[in-house]
């Protein structure tokens, strides 16, 4: 059973995954950044930003996290996003003087530490539906400066970050019953076809496998 909660100002969300029986989980790109604490084995990690599906065991039990937004994990890890893009990296390999004993303890460890920049939540919200190149000049920076701002930041090149972002806009739509058909124009592909290649590209199964309970 998964669930989420509301997180403090500047986290996305907070969340719990319950299992009874070892399961294998889809996980699809979403543009975020995780910390998840595993207490049967006292593991914490940092799930980097994924460029498509990663198939995870899940033990039995439950597992705890902290969801960052897009473009919060150098504030809190001090590393560029990109250095753990399709990683799942040891918390202790990215900042040795943490100490997190709790679920409390990781949230206030990234709540203390994240960084709400207004610049890069305008840059992902311009590239969820705009133009790489007219995106640039509207925030007046090059090419080659918004690629390297969007890789630090975000894990990923600009055109990348924009099929994700597009991607998780039009999952979430899925989830709450769109049509297919309404979910292609509203999440800003060409059409079905397109929207039903990029699912699979990203998530390695069609739409409907991929929202099915």
């Amino acid at each position: 059973m998964y669930a989420e909660r509301p997180a403090p100002a500047g986290l996305a969300c907070l969340w719990t995954r319950t299992v009874s029986s070892p399961t294998v989980q889809r996980v699809v790109p979403d543009g975020c950044t995780d910390l998840i604490w595993t207490p049967a084995s006292g593991t914490l990690f940092v799930a980097g930003p994924d460029t498509s599906a990663q198939l995870a065991t899940v033990a039995p039990g439950t597992l705890y996290g902290v969801r960052l937004p897009p473009g919060a994990f150098p504030s809190v890890f001090g590393a560029p996003a990109h250095a753990v893009r399709d990683l799942r990296v040891p918390l202790s390999e990215l900042v040795p003087s943490a100490r997190l004993d709790s679920f409390s303890d990781m949230v206030s460890f990234c709540a203390s530490r994240v960084v709400v920049d207004p610049a890069l939540a305008a840059t992902a919200s311009l590239l969820r539906s705009g133009d790489v190149g007219a995106v640039a000049w509207e925030i007046g920076l090059s090419s080659r400066q918004l690629r390297r701002r969007c890789l630090d930041a975000f894990g990923y090149p600009p055109k990348v970050l924009q099929r994700v972002l597009r991607f998780d806009t039009a999952l979430r739509l899925a989830w709450n019953g769109v049509p297919f058909s309404a979910v292609a124009f509203e999440a800003g592909y060409a059409d079905q076809a397109h929207l039903a290649r990029e699912v699979r590209a990203l998530a390695g199964v069609p739409l409907g496998q991929l929202i099915r309970p």
